[in-house]
């Protein structure tokens, strides 16, 4: 059975296939040749993709990401497409889905979004749930630059605290769309906010959201 990871794995590779390596997606400053790069460096170069995390390292990796993006851009899908080599840690199927789920889709969303003719997709409840599991882990991660203090909220009430503070911003929507937000895509997620009216529009302004 195929897991949500591998799943959303094809599906970001089909679409960046489509749209072509000079297509705008919802990273600053990156096309989807960019963002290509960026899955391949990601799970295949783990001597650059520290930087990620580590600022030190930061300067490396932006070399490296460079390096593959002047590779041929169906040679970057393909290597998104196939996946990790045998040895790295990313071709377990538990790391696999416990690092890449969220990745995948957020960078699928990524390129779906940045088109002005985008349409919702419809997410099965058990993805949802799956999405949330993951959200509730890495909240307090994904907050801690927020400017105020964030509560994220599932329609039925669940809730998850990303970053404590006042004034308090309260965001509702389904878990794909909290992640959207939670991960700097504010202006892209499909929820509803609550709180402040000041602290809002910091919050939705604000750079720091994300890892």
């Amino acid at each position: 059975m195929s897991t949500h990871a591998k799943r959303e794995r094809l599906l970001l590779a089909d679409l960046l296939e489509t749209a072509g390596p000079n297509a705008p997606t919802l990273c600053e400053g990156w096309n989807t040749r960019d963002l290509a790069a960026h899955v391949v460096v990601r799970e295949r170069r783990a001597d650059a993709a520290g930087g990620l995390l580590i600022k030190q390292l930061a300067p490396r990796l932006e070399r490296v990401q460079a390096e593959f993006a002047e590779k041929p851009y169906e040679e970057l899908i393909q290597l998104i497409r196939t996946g990790p080599p045998r040895l790295s840690p990313f071709s377990l199927k538990q790391i696999d889905e416990a690092s890449n789920t969220v990745e995948f889709y957020v960078h699928t969303e990524d390129v779906r979004r940045a088109r002005p003719d985008w349409t919702p997709r419809e997410l099965d409840p058990v993805f949802q749930d799956a999405l949330w599991s993951r959200l509730e882990r890495t909240a307090r991660l994904v907050g801690r630059g927020a400017p105020t203090g964030l509560v994220l909220r599932r329609p039925d009430g669940q809730t998850a605290v990303a970053h404590k503070g006042t004034p308090v911003v309260t965001v509702t929507g389904e878990p794909s769309e909290l992640l959207m937000f939670a991960f700097g895509r504010q202006k892209a997620a499909d929820v509803e906010l609550d709180g402040d009216e000041d602290a809002i529009a910091k919050l939705n302004e604000t750079k720091q959201l994300g890892i």
